[in-house]
């Protein structure tokens, strides 16, 4: 998508809808999104599971929450190995050496955050696979180990289809 064109729906039809400051309103995707304001919309919209999602908006996204978990990676790697929290197994045969921390401080804030991200990041998901014009339920092929995750990543980077529109401004939205 060109900067020359911000927000231009991608199938060459009409312009998407625009909300307050030029930007379309939530119930519709935003092609040509940019990067922060990609954070800021995938908050907005936590648990809407319906409606679309661009491509911009998803692997936008799935740059921060990289970022955040490497972040987070780091962060926890520093405090494991400042508090030296760290456990040695040892059995009759066998001797191993675990990272696993031990003091509750180091992973816990993690967790949290991974745990509330995880529904916003399926509804995502699942609007994503709306603009590609695909049922939502094919997230769940997520359940599925490995190769379902392939499958849905895979997906994630088809282009925008003009009849996922049909997912558009479901009843009650604004």
């Amino acid at each position: 998508m060109s900067d020359q064109y911000p927000n231009q729906n991608p199938y060459g039809q009409q312009p998407a809808p625009t909300g307050p400051g030029g930007e379309p309103p939530l119930w519709a995707p935003y092609y040509g999104i940019s990067f922060g304001k990609a954070f800021s919309r995938f908050f907005k919209k936590y648990a809407k599971f319906s409606g679309r999602a661009s491509r911009s908006e998803y692997w936008w996204w799935y740059l921060w929450s990289a970022i955040i978990g490497t972040v987070g990676s780091i962060i926890s790697g520093i405090l494991t190995a400042a508090t030296g929290t760290t456990t040695t197994t040892t059995t009759s045969n066998y001797t191993g050496f675990s990272t696993m921390s031990t003091n509750p401080l180091v992973g816990t804030p993690f967790w949290i955050i991974g745990l509330a991200l995880i529904i916003p990041t399926l509804a995502l998901i699942v609007r994503r696979l709306h603009d590609a014009n695909l049922s939502g339920l094919l997230a769940l092929l997520l359940i599925i180990p490995f190769f379902g995750a392939i499958a849905v990543f895979i997906m994630m980077f088809l282009p925008s289809n003009p009849e996922g529109a049909r997912f558009d401004r479901p009843e009650g939205a604004r």
